[in-house]
């Protein structure tokens, strides 16, 4: 994901997708953004503020589904493969790949979350350069 303007100083630009899917640093803030997107998909359903948050379970059975897991360590656990998922969502954000708005509305259209979080993965790797 090659991109020469960067939004915020501390982004890095990594060579290869298997090192974006294990920065630790880059997952925890994929957390954040993760909860945040998923809380305005809710909120938008329900329409009025919700904040929820997503389960491991459900961004490691996405992560899979999306066909990434290939991409990782033979042994891994699911925090770890949901660490991956959150690392590169925030990724493809942070170098303008996908938009806040879209991964809203992403979430909000899926019949359930590991539907929203498979397709906005798949979307994300689809338009992923290295």
């Amino acid at each position: 994901m090659k991109n020469n303007c960067k939004t915020f100083s501390f982004t890095k630009v990594y060579k290869n997708l298997a090192k974006v899917l294990t920065d630790h640093k880059l997952a925890a803030l994929g957390d954040a953004y993760i909860n945040l997107a998923y809380s305005l998909a809710i909120s938008e359903r329900k329409g009025q503020p919700s904040g929820a948050k997503v389960k491991g379970s459900v961004l490691a059975e996405a992560f899979k589904k999306a066909g990434l897991r290939a991409h990782m360590p033979s042994r891994v656990s699911r925090h770890m493969l949901a660490d991956a998922a959150e690392a590169l969502i925030v990724y493809a954000w942070l170098h303008r790949r996908i938009t806040l708005e879209e991964c809203v509305a992403i979430l909000q259209r899926a019949e359930n979350p590991i539907e929203g979080f498979t397709k906005l993965l798949i979307i994300i790797t689809d338009r992923a350069t290295f």
